[in-house]
């Protein structure tokens, strides 16, 4: 039974987990629960302070990650874990690449052997390709064909299918059948409750750091799971009778245009609503959301701000605006993983904090920052907690109290619940919600069709760099977005 704490916070007690060879084996949980915690200690990322891990009926010491990897044991994390300015070939055999004559890198016998295990996943990509420069779809299929690699017997799989679109999560169940017919045990993580159906032979549930219970994947209703997951009934239907956005117009885009990323985009954002955004991966919609707050520079178009012209060059211009972009990457773009709560919370308005001797009031900004802790429900045992140590859905909750504390009253949520359990998913749409009811207007792109169907005033489908399809909540369907988001038509312009 394994147990492991961090300063202030108990990640797992007494926690006992079997996985069998040949079968994949589903961990749910709220982020926070444990699972992440005890996925990186099979895989030699942390220490377990007390317990012990067998492997084939033997008691195994799993000191680092290579130890585990000769062990068999293989893990696809959660957030990507590549070296951006490296190609992708270099990537999968970085520390084993093959060696020529002199011991130099052979770099042909490296992409050829790249890309066999790209045929593996049916996975059309160019070994060469820097992995800085592919989407995060790819990056993440990169990272599982580096797990497949190692010829693993046990392989982790933290929420492999968060970035994926439909076609490459066939895909991806195809290949784990292949492997689960070959003997390897797969321990798969994950939040989309659909999935397990599909997939999954058996469904551990863990909360605050303790297995809840062990039960057959196909045969266990999803409200019992999401039951115990939560430990109480979780409100995640559709929202009647949304409030009616107001008729002021806050944000006008027209004829916005970038490469072949983005076509002739036209749309406009009222107060007080939601607007979501979907369409497959590679639509255009972050790419959208990217130019609109001026981290990607845009070939034409024109952009208002409350019926002014406006010029938005960098971020920092927009946020002078009053708007807000929360990127889908929350860990790179959005979060300082090493610095605290309060100091996350706090950074992007120290400006507000400085006195006349240029110093920062550090009463007011724990001030405030305490007063979003308590209003986002952020769970989190101190403001001087690290960041880093937070659940997903805490992580993100502070990215937003970042932009709320900006005083943005346009928001840009790219896929807001990525990575994040039905609790706090639920949260957090209430959030957004709420958001709305005061007046703030609120961009929701998303990848997930019940999300986009539930928070959205106003639907607008993407395809191909171009905006093909917009419905009203009353007219809205999955079918009907699907059909924008797979046929390319001609633009609507609004």
């Amino acid at each position: 039974m394994l147990s492991k704490a961090f300063p202030g916070v108990q990640a797992l007690s007494d926690v006992s987990f079997d996985l069998q060879a040949g079968e994949v084996h589903a961990l749910m949980g709220e982020n926070g629960a444990g699972k992440s915690t005890l996925m990186k200690i099979l895989a030699g990322v942390y220490a377990e302070d007390s317990g012990e891990i067998l492997l084939n009926g033997e008691r195994v010491t799993v000191s680092s990650p290579r130890a585990a990897q000769h062990l068999g044991i293989g893990i696809v994390h959660q957030e990507l874990n590549l070296m951006n300015h490296l190609t992708a070939a270099q990537n999968l055999f970085i520390g084993r690449e093959p060696r020529g004559r002199f011991g130099l890198l052979d770099e042909n016998a490296l992409n050829k052997q790249a890309l066999a295990l790209f045929a593996r996943l049916n996975l059309r990509l160019d070994p060469q390709t820097p992995v800085g420069d592919l989407t995060v779809a790819r990056q993440q299929m990169v990272e599982i064909a580096k797990a497949l690699s190692f010829e693993s017997r046990v392989l982790i799989m933290d929420e492999p299918t968060a970035a994926l679109n439909d076609a490459e999560i066939n895909e991806l169940f195809r290949i784990l059948q292949q492997l689960r017919a070959q003997g390897v045990g797969i321990i798969y993580i994950s939040h989309k409750m659909d999935e397990l159906k599909r997939i999954a032979d058996r469904v551990t549930v863990m909360r605050d750091g303790r297995v809840i219970g062990t039960l057959p994947a196909t045969e266990t209703p999803i409200a019992q799971i999401i039951s115990m997951m939560v430990g109480r009934e979780v409100d995640d239907h559709t929202t009647a009778n949304k409030a009616t956005a107001a008729n002021e117009v806050v944000l006008r885009v027209r004829g916005l245009c970038r490469d072949r990323a983005i076509q002739n985009v036209n749309f406009e954002l009222r107060r007080g609503e939601i607007l979501g955004f979907a369409g497959l991966m590679g639509a255009g919609r972050t790419e959208v959301a990217r130019a609109v707050f001026g981290a990607d520079p845009i070939d034409e178009g024109q952009i208002e701000v409350h019926g002014h012209n406006v010029e938005i060059k960098t971020p920092r211009d927009a946020v002078k605006l009053g708007i807000g972009y929360l990127s889908e990457d929350r860990k790179h773009f959005g979060l300082a993983l090493g610095l605290d709560v309060e100091t996350n919370i706090a950074l992007s308005s120290l400006d507000r904090f400085i006195n006349w001797m240029g110093l920062v009031n550090e009463k007011q900004t724990a001030k405030v920052s305490h007063d979003y802790v308590e209003r986002l429900a952020i769970k989190t045992p101190t403001l001087s907690q690290l960041v880093g140590l937070l659940s997903g859905g805490n992580q993100q909750k502070i990215v937003i109290a970042k932009w709320l504390l900006r005083d943005c009253n346009i928001l840009f949520f790219d896929e807001p619940t990525r990575g994040i359990d039905v609790g706090a998913k639920s949260e957090i749409y209430k959030l957004l919600e709420s958001l709305a009811a005061e007046g703030r207007a609120v961009v929701v792109i998303s990848s997930e069709l019940p999300e986009i169907l539930r928070l959205s005033h106003r639907v607008l489908v993407m395809c191909e760099g171009a905006i093909t399809g917009e419905l009203t909540a009353a007219e809205a369907t999955q079918e009907k977005i699907m059909h924008f988001a797979t046929l390319r038509e001609t633009a609507v312009a609004t």
